[in-house]
């Protein structure tokens, strides 16, 4: 018999945030602190890093505990290929996106990444497909509970600006891939997103 230790983990690691926000009571309020240390210990020892790793990289949270929200954007070219940006913490290439800001809405979200990470000014964002991170093999462990957006948009022009987050970016045939950073986006999302606006769909509201 096989456990999801992740999933258990990130389980006690919303009852430890839910139970901070909510708690009046002193003492729950310590065990609901020891939960949340026990955690990270946790993910620490399922990742096989320092705890000291762990603590730096889960960003504090407050209130009832909900997933997070990730956006990505598939730019194509006349001759169908993709544009990606490759990551200066990897040196590995992905569709450009993040974390979606609050006071926007995801759309605007998504355009607003791609022209930062890529320097290209894309439009008409349509929402191909909202994937749970969990259920699909992304490459590294994330102790949040993440979705992922995925929209394909019009490519309106632009070259590479460079920024803080990635180092080039580029058109790719979809049959000849560069080593994508499979922690933000697989191959299957790419040719998923090119099989919605080969179609013609007009895709799904989201904001």
């Amino acid at each position: 018999m096989t456990h999801d230790w992740l999933a258990f983990a990130k389980a006690l690691r919303s009852i430890a945030q839910t139970g901070q926000t909510y708690t009046d009571n002193k003492y729950e309020l310590e065990r609901y602190h020891q939960l949340e240390a026990l955690t990270n210990q946790m993910f620490a020892v399922l990742g096989d890093v320092p705890i000291e790793k762990i603590e730096n990289l889960i960003i504090p949270d407050q209130g009832y505990a909900t997933p997070k929200v990730d956006v990505r954007g598939a730019v194509f070219d006349d001759s169908g290929r993709v544009l990606l940006v490759r990551e200066m913490k990897d040196g590995l290439w992905t569709l450009p996106g993040g974390w979606a800001d609050i006071n926007e809405g995801p759309s605007a979200n998504v355009l607003k990444e791609i022209f930062e990470e890529s320097g290209h000014r894309a439009s008409q964002p349509r929402l191909v497909m909202l994937k749970d991170r969990s259920l699909h093999p992304y490459a590294y462990y994330s102790p949040d509970h993440i979705y992922k957006l995925f929209y394909v948009c019009t490519h309106e022009g632009g070259e590479f600006v460079p920024n803080n987050e990635t180092d080039a970016a580029a058109f790719f045939d979809l049959d000849d891939l560069p080593p994508l950073s499979e922690g933000r986006t697989l191959p299957v999302d790419i040719h998923e997103c090119w099989a919605f606006a080969s179609s013609g769909a007009p895709g799904i509201y989201s904001d």
